[in-house]
């Protein structure tokens, strides 16, 4: 483990809240992700599903937890299944947890091999007055899902097995428990933003003319993982010159020339927790004039939109005024006329030439995490803030991203230790 242990005690009160929220006479499951394949025997590193985490602290594969609050025996009110270890896997993959070892970072009780599940599990069914089952998938809003998962896969036997029982969806409840942090949660997200600093700061002092973009990822890489992190929290985005117009470019082959602007959307993860780090600086250490207005153009949205998102706010009102507000600015850079935004298609409004995607998102253990975005936003969750302006006509795009802590009177900013300043960013540069 790379990261220091979490209190076991954050575990047993999330399963308490999860318990809480079920129907009398429940049970519920949770399946660990797929071991995904890549090409012959190749897998990917393995990534824990977020709500059997979020629930037991265990990161291993092939590992279920079934919740029963109504059986009868107390101590199997929680079982967590885990693959057995023997001397093949010890010599092939490493270690694997120990019922012990198990049970100290989960706080659970019952631990039982995998090979135990059918028959324990079909004695919870029948015999734990377990009419409604609560089975998990993925319902995220952005969720684009092409492959069966455990998860799916699991439900087909379910309901196969036993046609009978009343099934219900248990990621609405995993959605509403996850959206507010506690403390720490936060304590991990802000130790993700202070790596993810650490590792920027490094590739101001690295970044000149000529270098290439997988040079800085590779930066990047190396201050992560010596701080404890496993790595980036999403695919870095590293797009100088006319590829920092492209939202999600990932290729980061190019070099990187004299004048232009790199965007780098690049952060840390720490202890399965994401951070999310959007900063636009210039190849040469300095921005241009041009480059500049446009930069603290962003820079006064951010501002404003970190002083909007606030409780009882519903986010895509919040989006509307933030266009609003970046209309404005699209006026003093004289991309937007005041003739287009009179004439202006109310579903397609003139900003969106230059700003088109959201300012925000909700941050946790998803980069993208769960929670309705239809809903206000709560005091206690975290959000991303990221306002960006992209002018194809003139070869170059700025986004500018924070984390903030949504607060009850104020927010907090999670990365207000970054330079943003396009002063400070050039003068780091040059030292």
């Amino acid at each position: 483990m790379r990261y220091s242990p979490i209190d076991t005690q954050f575990f047993i009160n999330n399963r308490k809240r999860l318990v809480s929220e079920l129907r009398p006479g429940s049970l519920a499951v949770f399946n660990s992700n797929d071991t995904m394949p890549t090409n012959a025997d190749g897998t990917m590193p393995f990534r824990q599903n977020n709500d059997l985490f979020y629930l037991t602290g265990i990161e291993q594969e092939e590992s279920i937890l079934v919740i029963c609050p109504g059986f009868r025996e107390e101590k199997k009110r929680e079982i967590l299944f885990l693959r057995q270890p023997n001397e093949h896997l010890e010599k092939w993959y490493g270690h694997k947890l120990t019922k012990e070892e198990a049970k100290a970072i989960s706080g659970i009780e019952t631990v039982m091999w995998l090979q135990e599940f059918d028959a324990f599990f079909h004695h919870l069914v029948v015999m734990g007055n377990a009419e409604n089952v609560y089975l998990n998938t993925n319902e995220h809003y952005r969720s684009e899902v092409v492959v069966q998962t455990r998860d799916a896969r699991f439900i087909d036997w379910c309901k196969q097995r036993y046609p009978l029982h009343q099934y219900h969806r248990v990621a609405p409840i995993m959605s509403k428990l996850r959206v507010v942090k506690q403390k720490q949660e936060i304590d991990l997200i802000q130790k993700a933003c202070d790596i993810t600093e650490k590792g920027f700061r490094r590739v101001l002092k690295f970044t000149k003319p000529g270098v290439k973009e997988y040079e800085i990822e590779a930066e990047y890489a190396h201050e992560f993982i010596r701080h404890g992190s496993k790595g980036f929290a999403y695919t870095p985005i590293i797009a100088s010159g006319k590829n920092n117009i492209v939202l999600h470019y990932i290729d980061n082959n190019q070099p990187c020339k004299t004048g232009d602007l790199i965007l780098l959307d690049v952060a840390a993860e720490y202890a399965n927790y994401n951070s999310d780090l959007t900063r636009t600086i210039p190849v040469s250490g300095k921005f241009t004039p041009r480059q500049k207005e446009v930069y603290n153009a962003v820079l006064r949205v951010q501002r404003e939109a970190f002083k909007m998102l606030s409780p009882s706010v519903v986010y895509f009102d919040y989006q509307k005024e933030i266009e609003k507000i970046m209309e404005r600015e699209l006026l003093k850079l004289k991309l937007v006329t005041e003739t287009e935004i009179k004439n202006q298609d109310p579903n397609n409004p003139a900003v969106r030439k230059y700003f088109y995607h959201g300012t925000s998102h909700m941050l946790g253990l998803d980069v993208h995490d769960v929670g309705n975005m239809h809903n206000q936003v709560q005091a206690g969750s975290v959000w991303t803030i990221e306002p960006g302006i992209y002018i194809k006509e003139e070869g170059f795009g700025i986004r500018l991203e924070n984390n903030v802590l949504i607060g009850e009177k104020r927010n907090f900013d999670l990365m207000q230790n970054i330079p943003i300043e396009a002063d400070e960013i050039e003068s780091l540069m040059n030292s």
